[in-house]
């Protein structure tokens, strides 16, 4: 019992205990409740004073923005999901401007109304698809932009005015835009005119807008293309144009940009280009000169421009190095262009090229030009190289192969040592005075001949210090003013040679001469001739004594040969008479026959010699007539043809038949081949044969006679017709050259052909018209 009284207790114990602690929980949670509840009400309270506080702000914001929006010349419509306006913003004569008579919100419904019945597509992708839109809205007051933005689930649409009648004066852009020099115009969708500036219409030719719009005027049909195009496309496009008026032709740069992007309306500009077309052109002409000029030079010359490329190269340029034109073309750089000669072994031969190169490029940052400089390339030719910065900036090089100019200076240089050294070795003494009348060049004989120093005639220089120290040697006074006038006198008719004589002082005879030079200077050469002289003299005494000898040889030969020729006479009429007599043995009969051929032969020698000597002389003169060759053959051919075939050889004759007469002496052409008959009968041996021709030739007739004899050496050829040669052929005598020369008196010649063994030929050149001067001249006639 005590035990369950015992926890009876203490559940009663806890039982209040869990009572009290409910109690507490619920004061506790009541308490905290209260405390929540206060806290929320004081957040509420604050919560509900800020957003009052913000719906103030919003409303003040919200009217200060629709004022703003109201304070510009433009209406803003927006529009709800419905399309239809639920809000206006703008002021109330814009709104007017819009359709005048309404109130705003009529004004709106009627730009609204407008818009669909123009834009009906547009209006609806806008409203329907939110698509946004830019055009323009033509009113009785002027041109509105018009923009559609959709915004949530609805749009709004703006209305800014872009141009009419009454905004020249306007400030903005329209006022900027009318006040432009360049004529300025606005086209709409369809390509008709909006909006023009003045000078726009001055261009056209218009007083107002109104007038532009229905005559329909526009610009330039090129202009026009443009401004299509940009529409075209809802992008800016650029255009040129030529345009005539006025009787001047101008240049225009028209620009074509959509408004606002572009949709439903374009803007466009004609900014003149005239000065700067004409200058472009004038610049584009000069460079075009400028390249053709260089392009006729023989120098190569290549521009590289700032950027180290190669700007410009003549022709001579691709000819010097041979590069391939079409690689030039492609404006390589000038380090590109310095490795690809080097590859072709075009530049010269040099230890480390990488510091050579960077030297070559180096003179791009320089100021001035540098000196020249010379290559000497592999293949033997030398350039000089000039650098200069170019004006446009970059370089300009000029290559001139200047190997042709060493070697022609070398040559020259050369010739000049060796004309003193020429001079040097010459007796004649020789100066050489330039055009200046200063000494340039003098040899050693010319110190010696007037006996002065070189350094003297080196310090004196000009003419008259020289003639002043040669005076005393040669004091001839007209002498050397004579000389001063061919060697300081610029006139062409006192550059003559001259020449003269004259005796020094020491009495020798100095002989001078001048001789004008290419180059404007004067030779003067001095030269003793006293010993010339001295030679002259002698020369003249022998001369004359030698005529006087060879007149005194023609008397005796003569005079002997008439002596000669007498008792030859006696003899052969004698010698005749003996062997006529019927008496007289036989024996003694071919004695007196061999005297009489012998005193003959004697006889015609002694005439051959006087013949000879007349000739000689110039004494014999030719008696001229038509002579028929052939008759002449047929005449000697007779008489020598018994002592011909005496000698057991036969003789033949061949004489054309329409072989025509020349003009000759008959007697001394007989004379002549008779004599190379009697040459060939001794020649000839038996059953051989001696031949007797003639024939024609260009503008001559040539008689030959030829035989089968021994012939003649060659060593004894040449001198054949030499007078008084012992032959191997008829010994001593003058025949053969009595035949020469009396051939060579009718203008002609004779030759011999012979070889040893097989007989001789001799041929006898005669012209048709005998040409010499010792024929009579009455004969000369006909």
């Amino acid at each position: 019992m005590d035990r369950f009284s015992g926890e009876g207790m203490a559940e009663a114990d806890l039982a209040a205990d869990i009572a009290f602690a409910a109690t507490a929980g619920a004061a506790g949670l009541a308490l905290a409740v209260s405390v929540w509840a206060w806290r929320l009400r004081a957040r509420l309270v604050a919560r509900a004073v800020e957003v009052e506080d913000g719906l103030a702000g919003a409303r003040m914001q919200a009217e200060a923005g629709a004022t703003a929006l109201m304070a510009f010349d433009d209406v803003r419509l927006g529009l709800g999901p419905d399309g239809e306006i639920e809000t206006v913003f703008g002021a109330s004569d814009v709104l007017a401007a819009l359709a005048p008579g309404q109130d705003a919100a009529g004004a709106a419904e009627a730009v609204l109304s407008a818009l669909k019945q123009s834009h009906t597509g547009r209006m609806e992708a806008l409203i329907g698809a939110g698509e946004a839109f830019e055009t323009l809205l033509e009113t009785s007051d002027g041109t509105w932009a018009v923009e559609g933005r959709p915004h949530g689930g609805g749009a709004w649409l703006r209305l800014s005015r872009l141009g009419g009648p009454d905004t020249g004066g306007e400030a903005g852009p329209g006022a900027l835009a009318e006040q432009s020099p360049a004529p300025t115009w606005v086209v709409d969708g369809a390509g008709h005119l909006i909006w023009a500036n003045s000078a726009w219409l001055l261009e056209t030719g218009a007083e107002t807008l109104d007038e532009a719009r229905s005559r329909t005027l526009s610009f330039d049909r090129g202009a026009d293309a443009v401004v299509a195009e940009a529409l075209r496309l809802n992008a800016r496009q650029e255009g040129f144009r030529w345009t005539t008026a006025g009787g001047r032709r101008r240049a225009w740069k028209i620009l074509a940009e959509p408004l606002a992007g572009g949709r439903g309306a374009v803007i466009a500009f004609a900014i003149e280009m005239t000065e700067a077309e004409e200058t472009r052109d004038t610049l584009r002409r000069h460079v075009e000169a400028h390249d053709e000029t260089l392009n006729h030079l023989a120098d190569a010359v290549a521009i590289f421009g700032p950027s180290k490329r190669l700007a410009f190269h003549n022709t001579a340029f691709q000819s010097l190095f041979g590069v391939d034109p079409a690689w030039l073309d492609e404006r390589p750089t000038h380090a590109e262009l310095l490795d690809r000669l080097r590859q072709k072994r075009l530049l010269p031969e040099v230890v480390d090229y990488a510091a050579w190169k960077a030297e070559e490029l180096d003179f791009y940052g320089a100021a001035q030009a540098s000196p020249d400089d010379s290559w000497s390339l592999p293949d033997g030719r030398t350039l000089r190289v000039v650098r200069q910065p170019h004006p446009l900036g970059g370089i300009l090089l000029i290559f001139s192969d200047i190997t042709g100019e060493l070697q022609l200076r070398s040559r020259y240089n050369a010739q000049i040592q060796v004309q003193r050294a020429t001079l040097d070795k010459l007796n004649d003494a020789v100066a050489v005075f330039g055009s200046d009348g200063r000494l340039r060049l003098h040899n050693e004989a010319f110190e010696t001949f007037w006996g002065v120093a070189g350094e003297r005639l080196m310090e004196a220089g000009d003419f008259d210090a020289v003639a002043a120290l040669c005076r005393p040697v040669l004091p001839d006074a007209a002498l050397w003013l004579g000389l001063k006038a061919r060697v300081a006198d610029p006139d062409p008719e006192s550059r003559v040679a001259i020449s003269g004589e004259g005796r020094t002082e020491d009495g020798r005879i100095a002989a001078w001469q001048t001789r004008p030079l290419p180059d404007g200077a004067t030779l003067v050469a001095f030269f003793d001739v006293t010993a010339r002289r001295e030679l002259e003299q002698a020369l003249a005494a022998k001369e004359a004594a030698l005529a006087e000898s060879q007149a005194l040889k023609r008397e005796f030969v003569g005079s002997v040969s008439y002596e000669l020729r007498t008792p030859l006479t006696t003899i052969v009429g004698y010698s005749e008479l003996l062997e006529a007599m019927g008496d007289l043995p036989e024996r003694s009969r071919q004695h007196a026959g061999a005297i009489r051929v012998a005193a003959s032969h004697l006889a015609r020698s002694i005439d051959d010699v006087l013949d000879m000597a007349q000739i000689d002389a110039g004494e014999m003169e030719l008696t001229l007539g038509d002579v028929r060759v052939c008759d002449l053959l047929d005449e000697a051919a007779e008489k020598i043809r018994a002592k011909v075939e005496g000698r057991g050889a036969t003789l033949h004759l061949a004489c054309p038949t329409g072989l025509k007469p020349i003009r000759a002496d008959a007697r001394r052409i007989a004379q002549a081949v008779d004599h190379l008959l009697e040459n060939a009968c001794r020649a000839v041996s038996e059953a051989g044969a001696v031949s007797l021709t003639a024939e024609a030739g260009p503008g001559e007739v040539r008689i030959r006679v030829e035989d089968t004899g021994r012939g003649i050496p060659y060593h004894l050829q040449a001198h054949v017709f030499d007078r008084f040669v012992r032959r191997e052929r008829g010994g001593p005598g003058v025949a053969l050259a009595l035949v020469k020369a009396l051939v060579e008196l009718h203008g002609g010649w004779a030759e011999v052909q012979s070889e040893p063994g097989k007989g001789a030929a001799f041929i006898l050149h005669l012209p048709v018209e005998a040409t010499a001067p010792t024929a009579a001249p009455e004969l000369l006639l006909g």
